[in-house]
Order: C-alpha cells, then structure tokens, then sequence
C-alpha cells in the first residue's frame, strides 16, 4: 500500500478591485485585500457578515438590503471611494495574516488624481500597516479604524460604528 501524502496546493496569486470612486471624492477607504466572498462575488465588503455595509446603514441611513450597485452608487454620491491598499498577494482563505507576497495599488497616484480627498480610512491594522510601509508623502489626514471583519470581534457593532463616525463627519458640506 503506497503512502498517501496530504499535498497543500500553493495559493494562487489572487487580484483585488479597481477602486470605485465617483466626483469629488472626500474620503477613501482603503481595506486591506477583499475577502474569499468579496471576490466570489465581485463586490467591495462581499461577505453578509461584514460590518461594513451595516456600518455605512446606521451613519447614512443607507439600506443595507440594497442591491450592491444602489449601495455604492449612494457611497460616491456621498463622497466616498472604496479601494484596498493592496492589488494582488497569494493568499489562503481570507484571513489577513494569510496574505502573503503583496503588491500595492498606487494610493500615491489615487490621491494625486483626486485631490479633493480630505481623509483616508484605513479598514483595520493590516490596512494601515500596509498603508505606512507606503510612505505615501501626502499631508491628508489618515486614520486606522476597527476592522469592518466578522474576524474582528474585539469591538461591537455599536462600537465600530462610533469610531467610523469620521466619515461621515468628512462627507458633510454645510449647507447640503
């Protein structure tokens, strides 16, 4: 009888989204690579069991039932952009201490294109680990938040939801 071996395939190299940004944008929010379902289902924040959408329902009043393409058409008519700081990375599954081999999107060259970003989030300590081995030579002001992740279970909804209060404080005009 031969000796059978569990062989682990390596993991592919994996890309991420274009950022998806409307006129204007005031704020970026920048993750850190799209989970498994994210990218099985083409979307930014893809997973139901991610705080992000029902983060963005309770400072916005922003249905989170609703169809993906109403939800970020209302996030850039709000001023904000969605990207991730990183573009391609191997990684298995979709737990960020898992992604390995990262190549970065040119956030430098986002901000530049766009100068009326007044803020960038960073969606948890990845984002914003990765962020700042950037060295993005930019005086806009940044902030790392608590992840959005269904991994991250130090703080509540409630909780997350009071430290990304930021952006919608950025995406307020006086007068509208």
């Amino acid at each position: 009888m031969a000796d059978i071996h569990r062989i682990s395939s390596p993991a592919a190299i994996s890309a991420g989204f274009v950022p998806v940004t409307g006129e204007s944008p005031r704020v970026l929010i920048l993750g850190s690579f799209p989970s498994v379902q994210s990218l099985r289902h083409c979307e930014y924040y893809g997973n139901p069991q991610n705080h992000f959408w029902k983060i963005m329902d309770a400072l916005f009043s922003l249905d989170h039932h609703l169809p993906y393409r109403d939800r970020m058409a209302y996030l850039t008519g709000h001023h904000i952009a969605l990207w991730d700081v990183v573009r391609t990375c191997k990684r298995e599954g979709s737990l960020d201490q898992e992604i390995r081999n990262p190549v970065f999107n040119d956030i430098s060259g986002f901000v530049t294109a766009h100068p009326t970003v007044r803020l960038i989030v960073l969606n948890g300590n990845t984002a914003g680990r990765y962020y700042t081995r950037l060295h993005i030579p930019t005086a806009i002001e940044n902030h790392i938040l608590p992840s959005t992740s269904p991994a991250n279970t130090r703080y509540t909804l409630a909780e997350k939801v009071i430290a990304w209060e930021i952006v919608r404080a950025n995406c307020e005009n006086e007068g509208e």
